[in-house]
């Protein structure tokens, strides 16, 4: 018998600075200056989902007799690092911080306003 090798693909999970649920504005690429809310995250690519971000349209061919063809949109990914936390208050986007309550939980705050997030 030969010796065989496998060879494992490991993927390494990236810690990323937003999560679902978060407001964000887009701070690069076509869709630059939109806020949404995330719905998604993909932490192995890095990448997310903003609601009424990166539209895509997919054309969906009748699948039956007398049936009429669709087109569907949604939204696709985006890479984490062109998303930068929003505030809806204070209507500014902000790095994380992260700081401590009088209880002693660790908590997320804007860096600009100090608000939480």
């Amino acid at each position: 018998m030969a010796n065989s090798t496998k060879k494992t693909k490991t993927t390494t999970r990236y810690k990323m600075h937003v999560k679902k649920g978060d407001t964000v504005q887009i701070i690069a690429g076509r869709d630059k200056g939109k806020v949404g809310e995330i719905l998604r995250t993909f932490p192995k690519t890095s990448k997310v989902i903003v609601q009424g971000v990166n539209i895509k349209t997919k054309h969906v061919k009748p699948q039956q007799e007398g049936e009429s063809g669709q087109i569907n949109t949604f939204e696709g990914p985006i890479h984490s690092s062109n998303v930068m936390a929003y505030s809806e208050k204070e209507k500014i986007a902000s790095r994380i911080c992260y700081t401590f309550t009088e209880e002693g939980r660790k908590v997320r705050m804007l860096k600009k306003n100090r608000g939480n997030h």
